[in-house]
């Protein structure tokens, strides 16, 4: 790895977003391309952050803080991304179910995912499932609903059921997850998979969509 793209590398590990921020503008204005600092830095770092929290060397602070600085590089890659430098991995459309307020968990999903290759539309908290549904209809492979409360919980499986009434299930895979969510639950509403957390969330991404 060039020595820059391993500083940008070992920033991100470090949660040093503004050393994050300093290196990629160097990277870029040196003419490495957008692709190749996501490609051969950020991604690698965002996997190897993800394989710390699974060995329990990083926990979700730390994950928190990486994100961040993941995205601080991110924001300046993405005009250049988005000319189409960049196979994108899929494209995702995440939010909170209907009701629900909470967002800190799957913002994270959303800034991994997007370390992942992905891209992502994060439609917020209180997501009506009709938004869903119109998101699908302009793309969305992936559905990533967030719960946080067991009362907001059922509306995981109105978006799965209005998702069927619009003809548009089988086109989509659809993921859950949030701390009263369990595998069952998910089984029972009829969804594609569940995480437990947000590193687990990108693997279960991955797999059902490669």
């Amino acid at each position: 790895m060039r020595a820059i793209l391993l500083e940008i590398h070992d920033a991100i590990l470090a949660g040093d977003a503004a050393a994050v921020r300093e290196r990629v503008q160097a990277a870029l204005a040196t003419g490495n391309p957008a692709a190749e600092i996501l490609d051969q830095a950020m991604v690698p770092a965002m996997a190897e952050v993800g394989r710390r929290f699974e060995c329990e060397e990083y926990f979700v602070p730390e994950m928190l803080v990486c994100a961040q600085a993941m995205q601080e590089g991110l924001s300046l890659l993405r005009p250049q991304l988005s000319t189409g430098q960049v196979k994108s991995a899929g494209t995702v459309v995440a939010g909170s179910v209907q009701g629900d307020l909470h967002e800190i968990g799957k913002n994270l999903v959303c800034t991994l995912l997007e370390g992942a290759g992905f891209t992502v539309h994060n439609l917020g908290c209180d997501v009506p499932a009709q938004r869903i549904v119109e998101a699908v209809r302009a793309g969305a492979q992936v559905v990533a609903l967030s719960a946080l409360l067991t009362t907001t919980m059922p509306a995981m499986k109105t978006v799965i059921e209005a998702l069927e009434q619009a003809g548009l299930r089988q086109r989509v895979v659809v993921v859950v997850g949030g701390a009263p969510v369990t595998a069952e639950y998910a089984r029972s509403i009829g969804a594609d998979g569940y995480a437990p957390d947000a590193n687990r969330a990108v693997a279960l991404v991955r797999s059902l969509v490669g």
